[in-house]
């Protein structure tokens, strides 16, 4: 398998500490925010991203999340022909500089979402928690938008960008919905169930189309992780893999430490190796530990060094190889 991390797009500690753990695939958001630079479908600005990883030793895998604003693509509103056009030249961006994989998400206006990102746990590190209890009763300024009419966003969408993706060669890797709930604050989310992927790749059939396994949010939904990641792998669908877990349910959970659910991970890796995935996974979503300040909830440095490192050993101990 290959071990690859999330890194900052601009130099950051976190690139040494990644080479020095032996892992140097790297997948970025080069989203303007972060780089500085336009957006990836401007490819000298997505070249400059890689090359300077490349001069610290690290290998551009991936890129991962909305590396510009999609909301005209999610929400169907004018402009997002154009906005197609652009994710489109991204993606042959990609392929021009050999960047293979493109894990992204369909969520309307509300992306990854949690109500609380300083709840103590073990030796006072700071976790994530999601009460839909604790969530804003109102609706956002997009207004109430059905499942059905985000599903028809995204068939709009995916009907167009996956044939150059194919073309590209390029992998789509869909990322569920994250809480993985019906609606949030009025605005259906519709990758909340291991179903939903079946009915994405219905509507564009490509060996471009595939999934990230996310396991914390494939567990909210209820899935049967094992059948579900045989059924993927065997389908070739299994493109990324995000290892975490979470205690509670789709409504209600808190994150937890890599090593509160040893079994639980092993028994995914030990499943993924035997099914014959051997793509790309990465550690996800840490506590905040001492010394840090909580202002990437879920991606500090130090709970990263440490989920990685009992991912590495988890690896080692079932025999797997790793890149």
């Amino acid at each position: 398998m290959i071990v690859a991390e999330y890194l900052p797009p601009r130099p950051h500690v976190l690139w040494q500490l990644a080479r020095q753990m032996g892992i140097t695939r790297a997948i970025v958001n080069a989203k303007p925010e972060k780089t500085g630079l336009n957006p990836p479908w401007d490819i000298e600005a997505l070249r400059q991203v890689q090359r300077g990883l490349a001069e610290e030793g690290l290998s551009l895998h991936g890129l991962e999340g909305d590396q510009f604003d999609m909301s005209r693509i999610k929400l169907g509103l004018d402009g997002r022909d154009g906005d197609i056009e652009r994710f489109s030249q991204m993606l042959r961006n990609m392929a021009e500089l050999g960047i293979p994989l493109l894990c992204y998400n369909f969520m309307a206006r509300i992306g990854w979402c949690r109500s609380q990102t300083n709840v103590s746990g073990r030796g006072g590190a700071l976790l994530s928690r999601f009460d839909l209890e604790e969530m804003p009763a109102t609706l956002t300024e997009a207004g109430e938008i059905g499942a059905e009419q985000v599903w028809e966003n995204y068939r709009y969408f995916i009907e167009r960008v996956m044939p150059v993706a194919e073309k590209a060669g390029v992998r789509l890797a869909l990322h569920p919905d994250d809480p993985p709930i019906p609606a949030l604050r009025g605005i259906g989310r519709i990758f909340h169930t291991p179903e939903a992927f079946e009915r994405a790749y219905a509507l564009s059939p490509s060996p471009s189309n595939g999934v990230t396994f996310c396991r914390a949010n494939f567990k909210l939904m209820g899935a049967d992780l094992p059948a579900w990641i045989r059924r993927f792998t065997s389908q070739d669908r299994l493109f990324f893999l995000h290892l975490r877990d979470v205690r509670g349910t789709a409504t209600r959970f808190e994150e937890v430490f890599h090593d509160d659910a040893a079994g639980e991970l092993l028994e995914t890796l030990r499943v993924c190796h035997e099914a014959g995935f051997d793509g790309p996974l990465r550690c996800d979503h840490v506590p905040t530990l001492a010394g840090e300040a909580n202002d990437q909830p879920g991606y500090g440095t130090l709970g990263r060094l440490f989920a990685d490192g009992y991912i590495l050993g988890l690896l080692d101990a079932l025999g797997i190889p790793r890149q």
